[in-house]
């Protein structure tokens, strides 16, 4: 396990730096830059001027120079200031990263929790009223984009139950009812789609795992029914639906931009949009490229479960 481990954890170096350089050079192809998002609109700043400006920002210098400073900054630690705000990246970082984890997390933990019981039923009693209102609710959930259940829910709230999240956001350690009660619908409305999944993933791979012969043959010996459904088919089915939850999870974390946003959730999605606009290259590359390591260290946590639920995986 541990030779396994160490193989996949080496292939992140490569991925990490791949993705940083894609980043760095999608982000200098943004029209125009922080100086010329400083002055929008204003007619008197003379083009010395602002070059004077991208010099003392450290825009002026060749490219190459500049990514290598992004990526020595990463390196070490030390990820540099805002370009608009002049307020430590490291800061806006620590401020908006908990709320999108926790964010994911509870979406997360909720879709898996529904989903999977969801699926197995529906597998144990195909073709049912019980399966068919799981799929059709399935199919809605696949449809349904985030943020509009997320503009629905709060419709809802206030008009039935008048009761809005509150405006500013709620840390979990000073007040964990008033956090969940904030969190519980921009979480719901992210694991919506991931349920569906989940539950939809479930169900066919149960099925198929349940038209399996040693399933049959468990059963011609006696075996307990739920030793059957758990240890054999259950376990055996888990596989493919642990790669969709990996994948999702890495994707809920940039999925969440819309739902921060109309939550005013201060997360790494509205941190992101926030530095788009005012092409803060700073906090763009920073942002992006966390966003970016999360989804390849969830998926490398999965990789490295495929081993303990199917050992065979490991020793290939």
């Amino acid at each position: 396990m541990a030779r396994y481990a160490l193989r996949r954890l080496l292939l992140l170096v490569p991925t990490l730096l791949g993705m940083s350089i894609l980043i760095f050079a999608m982000v200098r192809l943004l029209p125009g830059d922080v100086v010329d998002a400083m002055f929008t609109g204003e007619s008197g700043v003379t083009a010395g001027a602002k070059q004077s400006i991208r010099k003392a920002l450290g825009l002026a210098d060749p490219v190459p120079v500049q990514y290598v400073k992004f990526v020595g900054g990463v390196v070490t630690g030390s990820l540099g200031q805002s370009l608009t705000s002049g307020e430590p990246v490291s800061t806006i970082m620590a401020r908006a990263v908990p709320i999108t984890l926790e964010l994911a997390v509870l979406a997360a933990v909720t879709a898996t929790a529904a989903g999977i019981p969801l699926g197995v039923l529906s597998a144990l009693r195909p073709n049912t009223s019980l399966d068919f209102a799981a799929r059709v609710g399935g199919l809605i959930g696949l449809s349904v984009p985030n943020f509009w259940f997320a503009t629905l829910a709060l419709l809802a709230t206030s008009v039935l139950l008048h009761w809005i999240p509150p405006v500013t956001w709620i840390p979990l350690w000073r007040d964990l009812a008033g956090n969940l009660a904030q969190m519980a619908i921009p979480a719901l409305a992210i694991a919506v789609y991931l349920m569906a999944t989940v539950m939809r993933m479930t169900r066919a791979s149960m099925l198929e795992v349940l038209r399996q012969d040693y399933i049959r043959t468990a059963r011609a010996k006696g075996a307990p029914g739920p030793a059957v459904m758990f240890r054999h088919a259950l376990r055996n089915s888990l596989i493919p639906v642990i790669t969709v939850i990996g994948f999702q999870v890495g994707t809920l974390i940039g999925g969440a931009t819309i739902v921060e946003v109309i939550f005013g959730l201060p997360g790494m999605g509205y941190t992101l949009v926030q530095g788009i606009f005012g092409r803060d290259y700073t906090v763009i590359e920073v942002a992006a490229l966390f966003l970016a390591s999360v989804f390849v260290i969830v998926n490398l946590l999965v990789d490295l479960l495929y081993g303990v639920i199917d050992p065979r995986i490991e020793q290939a």
